[in-house]
């Protein structure tokens, strides 16, 4: 690949992660009592969104993929990080870690080619007393882990948003 494609690829990468961390903060402010914010960009360190709900005393930390592959993964210090973050705000009763993913309805075939398919989401929930390891989530909902490039189960349950999606799918292990 040449140099200026690479450019244009990883610029096409990067503003989709950014459409979709917006697209989950705007879903946020329009649930009643809930609050989200980016965090900025990722050499600072954070997650993609905060969302704190005061009310309920309940916060969540999200890292959010979206892509054109059949997969999607979540590096383990991405994930150390959002486990991090809720402790440090140890004030809120009810603090989750959850993984957002998004798969875009273009799935890449090839170097610059793409086939239509249905857009999905899937919210899972990171079990914070787990040692975090790099987490993959396939096209159909279902996850593993990746450690030292051997594939490990790794069931994550799925997580209930706040706000209602259309594109919302549940993993089934038939899929």
């Amino acid at each position: 690949m040449e140099p200026a494609t690479a450019m244009r690829a990883s610029r096409a990468r990067r503003s989709r992660g950014y459409a979709w961390e917006d697209a989950l903060v705007k879903r946020l402010r329009g649930t009643p009592n809930w609050y989200g914010v980016r965090l900025g960009s990722p050499s600072a360190a954070l997650p993609d969104v905060l969302a704190v709900n005061n009310e309920s005393k309940s916060l969540m930390i999200i890292e959010a993929k979206s892509g054109t592959g059949t997969t999607l993964q979540v590096p383990a210090d991405q994930i150390k990080r959002c486990v991090k973050w809720t402790m440090t705000l140890g004030a809120y009763q009810t603090r989750s870690v959850v993984l957002a993913f998004k798969f875009l309805s273009k799935k890449r075939v090839g170097t610059s080619t793409y086939t239509g398919r249905k857009l999905r989401e899937f919210y899972k929930k990171w079990d914070c007393s787990d040692e975090p390891v790099s987490c993959v989530c396939t096209y159909e909902g279902l996850t593993y882990a990746l450690s030292d490039g051997e594939r490990i189960e790794k069931i994550l349950s799925d997580f209930d948003m706040p706000f209602r999606s259309r594109w919302v799918y549940r993993a089934s292990p038939e899929s």
